[in-house]
């Protein structure tokens, strides 16, 4: 496939469209001749921030890789109703079948996108960090976390693999902070590799999560390079940040909205958390119209 999408994005593409296809678009492919070629624009019907073009093209090109696709704006643009964010043209059943799972990844992504940007936007100015969360769609992680960039946030972790939290349900079975640290930094010791799969963790980051001003003391006391202060209100995060005093990098999370997201980040933290970025987002609204 003429595209540079990553091996995982194009596996979640043709998912999508064995989901829709099955057997045989047998709508399209009773009606419209073989041979038959296409035209077409796709619109914006919302203002906000184009993510997708890429992979809605990615899906037009599995089912026929001389289909024609030119963005008619960046990715990562502003726009309003009414642009033409691109043309198309080639096989017609190609386009006809692969139309609303093309369109179904450019509406999600762009509504994440754009959601992420006024988050980002609301804490211009100030050195706090938009970040989103495990909270995605099931299956479509990699391809939520890429519109979360697109939009101008940043990405928290991936995975469970690729960094440690000590949420507080762990707190809750190790019995406290410092025992469910000292089993952490057991398990991730180069030396041993752990009971839980072969990758040893030696010199993954470990974030724990505070749900009061003593947990954030005692994170600190023992050397944790970062903390996630959990459903804090801002007066209690400016506490936090004067008592971290720059030792660690701290994450404010927990019910965080346009309104208040400006609040919390004029206290000082360095990482701001949103799940409603990837579970929360309104798809943008798009469609395509046929030219000829």
């Amino acid at each position: 496939m003429a595209t540079t999408l990553p091996s995982e994005i194009v596996e979640c593409l043709k998912r999508a469209l064995a989901e829709d296809i099955g057997p045989g678009d047998v709508t399209t492919n009773s009606i419209v001749p073989a041979n038959a070629i296409l035209r077409g624009r796709i619109l914006a019907k919302d203002a906000g921030i184009v993510a997708g073009l890429d992979l809605a093209r990615g899906v037009f090109l599995l089912l026929e890789d001389q289909i024609s696709f030119v963005p008619g704006v960046a990715e990562g643009a502003q726009v309003t109703n009414g642009t033409v964010l691109a043309n198309i043209s080639g096989s017609a059943r190609a386009l006809l079948t692969g139309e609303r799972t093309a369109l179904n990844f450019l509406g999600r992504m762009s509504g994440i996108a754009t959601l992420t940007r006024q988050f980002v936007d609301k804490v211009s100015g100030t050195s706090a960090r938009i970040l989103d969360t495990r909270k995605t769609a099931p299956g479509l992680r990699a391809i939520d976390k890429l519109a979360v960039r697109r939009g101008g946030g940043e990405n928290h972790r991936m995975g469970l693999f690729d960094m440690v939290l000590i949420k507080d349900n762990h707190i809750d079975f190790a019995g406290s902070i410092a025992a469910a640290i000292e089993r952490v930094r057991a398990a991730t010791a180069p030396s041993g590799l752990p009971a839980w799969g072969p990758r040893t963790g030696a010199g993954l980051e470990i974030e724990v999560e505070a749900r009061t001003l003593e947990h954030v003391k005692e994170s600190l006391g023992l050397g944790v390079e970062r903390i996630l202060l959990d459903n804090m209100t801002p007066d209690v995060v400016r506490e936090a940040v004067a008592l971290n005093g720059g030792r660690a990098k701290l994450e404010a999370s927990g019910n965080i909205t346009l309104e208040n997201v400006r609040q919390i980040a004029e206290t000082g933290v360095d990482f701001i958390s949103v799940g409603s970025l990837t579970h929360s987002a309104k798809v943008f609204d798009v469609s395509l119209k046929w030219t000829g």
